[in-house]
């Protein structure tokens, strides 16, 4: 009987992550270089076989979405030609999972196209965590395994907050309701939905409503994506007018585009917890921005799949 091998590579995404991984597991990233050529084109040189290997590609397509995106179809191709036994797409921060549904005239569904794409290059599974939307999961014909953050951040805050008597958590939209609740019922906390509408195009977020009591309360906002921080200053500022005493923020996914610290820093958050996804260095440094790590999640479940174990036994599904 020929027994497996387990190999862990990554792209230049997020490499750190990549290292808690490989640390976690006890193995060794494989060597490879990505670079690229004088015109720009990526070019990936696997330099250690995987032939007859599960090969792990860790890679977040991350900003710079396109580089990160392409660096990881390119991998994929190139363990496929290398005779890799199975390839599984570690993505953690899964790009263009906003543009999941047409929610206007003539645009398009992408994240339905980069499904397809990392089907193409010969992805085996992918492993990812919050997704935006869950329904994405099925824009794959192969599986897709689709991490929870509700006990990582539910955890964190019974570590932060002595005492949580005076406590709720807030949705800061009816779509992530799902997973504010998750987390509340998992801290014993009540939970609060803000209402808000986006402009056509997208651009402008109004914040109309809060449902739910959060005067006199800390209000912890649970959402999956930092992106600007826009959205998140218009709820805060909306959560303060109708009365809560402070307000903190849990996110998944911290983009932090544009002048996203410089707008948090001079808002009246008291913390932002966001996860090792995707790291920014300018977020690394800000007093308001928390990071808390996710590499040993990802690789006891990267253990799992390999070993052909249930992932939901530790990371239960929606």
């Amino acid at each position: 009987m020929i027994s497996k091998e387990l190999k862990l590579l990554c792209g230049n995404a997020n490499p750190r992550l990549a290292q808690e991984i490989s640390e976690a597991l006890g193995i060794s990233l494989c060597d490879v270089a990505v670079d690229r050529f004088s015109d720009h084109e990526i070019r990936v040189r696997i330099r250690e076989t995987v032939r007859g290997a599960d090969v792990f590609v860790i890679q977040p397509t991350c900003p710079p979405v396109n580089e990160t995106l392409m660096e990881l179809l390119i991998i994929i191709d190139a363990l496929r030609r290398a005779s890799a036994r199975k390839v599984v797409a570690v993505i953690p921060y899964y790009g263009y999972a906003r543009q999941d549904r047409k929610h206007t005239g003539r645009v398009p569904i992408t994240a339905r196209l980069v499904a397809n794409l990392i089907e193409t290059a010969g992805a085996d599974r992918v492993l990812t965590m919050d997704l935006h939307a869950g329904q994405i999961q099925g824009f794959f014909n192969v599986p897709v395994d689709n991490l929870r953050m509700d006990w990582i951040f539910a955890e964190h805050i019974r570590e932060t907050f002595s005492n949580l008597d005076d406590a709720v958590i807030v949705s800061p939209d009816a779509g992530g309701a799902v997973r504010a609740r998750m987390v509340a019922e998992r801290v014993g906390l009540p939970l609060a939905i803000l209402e808000k509408r986006r402009s056509s195009d997208g651009a402008e977020v109004e914040v109309r409503n809060v449902i739910g009591d959060v005067h006199g309360k800390r209000a912890i906002l649970v959402d999956d994506i930092l992106s600007s921080g826009g959205t998140l200053v218009k709820a805060v500022a909306t959560l303060l007018d109708r009365g809560a005493s402070e307000t903190y923020a849990y996110c998944t996914h911290g983009i932090f585009s544009g002048s996203a610290i410089e707008a948090l820093e001079a808002s009246p958050l008291k913390q932002v917890v966001v996860t090792n996804t995707i790291v920014n260095e300018q977020a690394e440094k800000s007093d308001v921005v928390e990071y808390i790590s996710v590499g040993e999640h990802l690789a006891k479940t990267i253990h799992r799949i390999f070993e052909n174990k249930s992932v939901s036994h530790l990371f239960p599904h929606y």
